[in-house]
């Protein structure tokens, strides 16, 4: 006997639980598919827990990239969630939606098509809104009555505020709000969290739903293939922890939110891309896609590391007697550096043009940051790490498939930094944010910088230390994007639609056109929130479109899993 849903959902990450929640809370039946863990572990429910997993973890994925040649043949890791909530379960949390111009260059680029439905900041901002239960902001552009918990830092170092003081100095503004009526500025991120403890996406829009019977989850089960029949998605059929497979049937629709990477090699398994591509691998093509995989974009970050005159920041503070004595004082007060996220400051510039657009994101971590790149080349002491990211990358990359087997994983070439317009604009960041460890009150407690090397601020010697250490800032996004029907690039349409496929659509960051400046959390839950009003027709106008909020002291499991 088959079994049926109304929707099913690819993919239990931060879109595919927000479209999830919202469609079961218009009546419908859906089944949500997550290949990854549940995400109730006390270490990714602490603000700073994930920093103990990032470099080794079953709740990541590692997708390994093709030599980068550009970068001197360097391979590099992209951490994917592997885990309920997906990225807002292990990510550092920062609240960021991107600028109004994001949105507004969406609009530009997407609308003139008859039942275009709006992707301008206009349209947009009511998802945001009525998600957001903000601690601190209640106005026109942030709610507080929403499921997702944003607060401030829980805890400051004052290695935070040294640099926020520091950036001040330099001439840039202080920012109260990022997300506020500009984004240039220097100050404290917000967070999603509340009193130390993480607000997902599974626990702010799944887990009200423990108790509706129409959402059913089921973890590790990973999707194979996406059933079509005459140009029709009807279902998917997906393996089990115990290596079963399974065909599970939709109604209506399915929505894929596996994420950028493992998106576009799902609807390639499934004969949907560019043909030649699917011939070479023996795969029947049902839909000629040439843009899935193709347009690949990710925030390129560059770390500068600077080593401490004295016992300022975060160093060993999660081991040892440290830990010990930190975890005492939140269980007894509260408070303390378990309340951080490891990052509390940052700020958006422009260091070439100040009045203009930032091109330039930093986030201040207060300790040397140690990675497999910068290990062994600098001190494992106090320090202070600021990472420069290029928030409106012109670089594309693509991701494209390494065998027929849904179980390899994908070739992914983000080829970071090699338009020539990154690279200047991170040399420029890079040397901006140099001067902030030589300007009070930040140079008092600077032995020196570690790297790059002070004595050589070339733009050669820059670019060469950003070859070695560039990194992805984990924001892969815009492998299946949408556009109008003369693009002949576009995979979706204005509503979501994979193009030439009926009742299949792409709801995660995949879609975006083009990167929102700023993490991208915050805009993938939208995605989730807009894709379900497209199906429903029915407009964000309230909360309760996600069901009841959770209290903040109350459970946080999640909906009954089968």
């Amino acid at each position: 006997m088959k079994e049926r849903f109304d929707y099913i959902v690819v993919g239990g990450g931060s879109s595919g639980s927000v479209a999830a929640a919202r469609l079961v809370n218009e009546g419908r039946r859906v089944l949500l598919l997550e290949g990854g863990y549940s995400h109730r572990h006390p270490l990714l429910d602490m603000p700073p827990g994930i920093f103990k997993m990032i470099n080794g973890s079953k709740y990541m994925r590692y997708h390994h990239t093709v030599p980068q040649e550009h970068l001197e043949g360097r391979v590099h890791d992209i951490p994917q969630a592997n885990v309920l909530g997906g990225g807002s379960s292990v990510n550092a949390q920062v609240y960021m939606r991107g600028r109004p111009s994001d949105y507004d260059e969406w609009h530009d680029m997407l609308h003139g098509e008859n039942d275009y439905p709006g992707w301008s900041w206009a349209d947009v901002l009511p998802h945001f809104r009525t998600m957001e239960g903000n601690n601190r902001l209640y106005n026109e552009l942030h709610g507080a009555d929403g499921p997702l918990l944003v607060s401030d830092p829980g805890h400051i170092n004052d290695m935070s505020r040294w640099f926020v003081q520091a950036i001040q100095a330099l001439g840039e503004p202080f920012s109260p709000d990022f997300n506020g009526p500009t984004q240039r500025g220097v100050g404290f991120y917000q967070f999603m969290n509340r009193r130390g403890r993480r607000s997902s996406a599974a626990y702010a829009f799944l887990a009200p739903l423990a108790d509706n019977p129409n959402l059913v989850i089921r973890l590790q089960s990973r999707v194979r293939r996406i059933e079509i029949e005459n140009g029709r998605a009807v279902g998917v059929t997906y393996r089990d922890a115990k290596g079963m497979d399974h065909t599970v049937h939709a109604d209506g629709e399915v929505i894929v939110a596996s994420g950028a990477l493992v998106t576009p090699q799902l609807l390639m398994l499934s004969g949907i891309g560019p043909a030649d591509q699917l011939r070479e691998h023996g795969i029947d093509c049902i839909a000629d896609l040439p843009g899935i995989g193709e347009n690949l974009i990710d925030h390129p970050e560059v770390p500068l590391i600077a080593k401490a005159n004295g016992p300022y920041g975060y160093y060993k503070q999660g081991v040892g007697w440290r830990m010990l004595r930190n975890g005492i004082h939140f269980r007894l007060f509260g408070s303390g550096p378990i309340l951080s996220a490891g990052v509390e400051a940052g700020a958006f510039v422009n260091p070439t043009d100040p009045n203009a657009e930032p091109t330039i994101q930093a986030f201040c971590v207060p300790i040397i940051y140690l990675d497999r790149d910068t290990l062994g080349l600098v001190d494992d002491t106090y320090g202070l790490t600021i990472t420069t990211v290029v928030v409106k990358p012109k670089s594309r990359g693509y991701v494209r498939l390494s065998s027929a087997d849904p179980d390899a994983m994908p070739l992914v070439s983000p080829n970071l930094l090699k338009h020539q317009d990154d690279a200047q604009a991170m040399i420029d960041g890079q040397r901006f944010f140099i001067r902030a460890f030589e300007t009070s009150p930040l140079k008092e407690r600077i032995e020196r910088v570690s790297i790059p090397d002070p004595n050589d601020l070339s733009d050669e010697a820059i670019m060469k230390h950003c070859r070695r250490f560039v990194k992805t800032n984990y924001h892969p996004s815009g492998t299946c994007r949408m556009g109008t029907a003369s693009d002949p690039m576009a995979v979706l349409d204005s509503r979501l639609r994979v193009r030439g496929v009926e009742n299949l659509r792409v709801c995660d960051l995949s879609a975006m056109p083009n990167i929102n400046a700023g993490n991208t959390n915050a805009p993938a839950m939208m995605m989730g929130s807009r894709c379900a009003e497209l199906i429903t027709g029915r407009p964000t106008v309230s909360t309760s479109q996600f069901g009841p909020r959770l209290s903040e002291q109350g459970d946080m499991s999640v909906a009954t899993l089968s």
